[in-house]
């Protein structure tokens, strides 16, 4: 009995030392034979980016945006690139190209003196009729074969009518204005023949078309002369330089005729800059644009 007894304390103690040496192999990381090695659990591709330093799967971006950090440098989008304006205004031409408008209306007659008043004919039209007239007038095709895209802008009118007239529909000037747009017969009979138009001045919706037609006239032949048929009349196109755009040239030709701003072989002038500041104001700052 006593044999027994060592060797079964003998097969105990021999037990003991294996568990000891396998719990040993397993804490230096080895794994057992026979025993399988643990299997990590990913989510998705195992492709991941490790860790310089420490060896570390680097979190995804998704897990550091979760917990409120910033997202790594190369997963924040870059900002789109600004679309550059495609098509610029053409600086006006230093020497002009010969006009194509060779039937030009008459020029425009002396000033009055300062001490005549004007006078009034008939009656004023509303207010109401006035925008109405004014607005159709900026809606019209002027040059439907040779410049279909000349427009008249309806700010441009209606400035331009409140720095003549005041929006008075039956004033009659000293120099031989006619009234919202105080054109002179002369040129309203030009321009009548020149369009095949009969437009009658005293008429405030007509007056409306003549002013129109003729600030529409003055942008095709300026523009062709100087900024190579670029008809755009818009103040963004404007530089602090007054002769910069076809917008000043034009409202300046409606006060002085066409005569004293494009002229064959000189560069494009503007002599009368208070007259062109005063109207560019009124296009952003008229009581009237509210009208």
């Amino acid at each position: 009995m006593v044999r027994r007894a060592d060797r079964l304390g003998a097969a105990v103690l021999a037990g003991l030392l294996l568990a000891s040496a396998l719990v040993g192999c397993a804490a230096k990381g080895e794994s057992p034979s026979g025993l399988a090695a643990p299997v990590a659990v990913t989510d998705g591709s195992t492709d991941m980016p490790s860790d310089e330093v420490s060896g570390e799967p680097s979190p995804s971006v998704s897990a550091v945006e979760s917990m409120g950090s910033a997202p790594s440098r190369s997963a924040t989008p870059k900002p789109k690139p600004t679309k550059k304006p495609t098509r610029t205004a053409p600086k006006p031409r230093p020497v002009p190209k010969p006009p194509t408008e060779t039937e030009v209306p008459p020029a425009p007659p002396k000033p009055a003196p300062s001490s005549c008043k004007p006078t009034y004919k008939g009656t004023q039209a509303t207010r109401a009729q006035v925008k109405a007239a004014l607005t159709d007038a900026a809606n019209r095709t002027y040059w439907p074969v040779s410049a279909p895209d000349i427009k008249i802008p309806l700010n441009l009118l209606k400035a331009t009518a409140w720095q003549e007239s005041g929006w008075q529909s039956n004033i009659y000037a000293c120099d031989g204005g006619v009234g919202l747009l105080q054109v002179m017969p002369d040129t309203a009979t030009w321009m009548n023949q020149r369009f095949e138009k009969s437009y009658k001045i005293d008429d405030y919706q007509d007056n409306a078309y003549l002013g129109a037609t003729y600030l529409a006239w003055a942008t095709k032949y300026i523009g062709d002369m100087y900024f190579e048929s670029d008809f755009r009349l818009d103040p963004a196109l404007c530089t602090s330089e007054l002769n910069s755009c076809l917008l000043n040239a034009v409202i300046a030709a409606y006060n002085f005729g066409h005569g004293a701003v494009a002229q064959e072989g000189k560069p494009l002038a503007i002599p009368n800059p208070s007259y062109v500041r005063n109207v560019r104001a009124l296009m952003s700052e008229c009581v009237c644009l509210a009208y």
